[in-house]
């Protein structure tokens, strides 16, 4: 079950590739200074997940104002993650967990993927997302276990609009 709104939000460490290498993200040293917004989707290189991500590429404006940093995560390696950001044009920084212990953490591991199919697939994160505040504190939680159900974006701008 995914984390609730209210719950601290679990820290984490996980990398992605950029042009110059690996960066490292520390969820924790948003706190204090910007909200955040979490974006766990199954798989790149699939057509929604293409589309979550080109999408909120295009609107990274309109949370840069509302003084909020979007990441995506998922559990593929930090490299496909760049090669599918490269050719899509996604500017949003994709974090892998590779290990799958963020997505584990905060309640969105599908426990056979595709849902449903009986393959030996676990742990691939259910398109989902989280509002947390710059406390540290989830306001916003949303898992759906479609993986073709995108997030309520229009909820999400509207909770980080009313949020300091």
């Amino acid at each position: 079950m995914a984390l609730q709104v209210g719950t601290k939000a679990p820290d984490f460490t996980l990398c992605y590739k950029s042009e110059g290498g690996l960066q490292i993200v520390k969820l924790s040293d948003n706190f204090g200074k910007k909200k955040t917004l979490l974006l766990f989707f199954p798989m790149a290189f699939t057509s929604t997940c293409t589309a979550e991500m080109c999408s909120i590429s295009k609107e990274f404006e309109t949370y840069d104002d509302l003084n909020t940093v979007v990441y995506g995560v998922s559990g593929d390696s930090p490299f496909s993650l760049e090669a599918w950001a490269q050719r899509e044009g996604i500017s949003v920084p994709l974090l892998s967990d590779y290990a799958h212990s963020v997505t584990k953490a905060y309640g969105v591991a599908f426990e056979s993927f595709p849902p449903g199919a009986n393959l030996p697939i676990s742990d691939v994160p259910r398109r989902s997302a989280f509002v947390i505040d710059r406390n540290g504190i989830i306001q916003y939680s949303e898992s759906s276990d479609n993986p073709k159900q995108l997030p309520n974006f229009e909820a999400i701008r509207a909770k980080l609009t009313n949020l300091d």
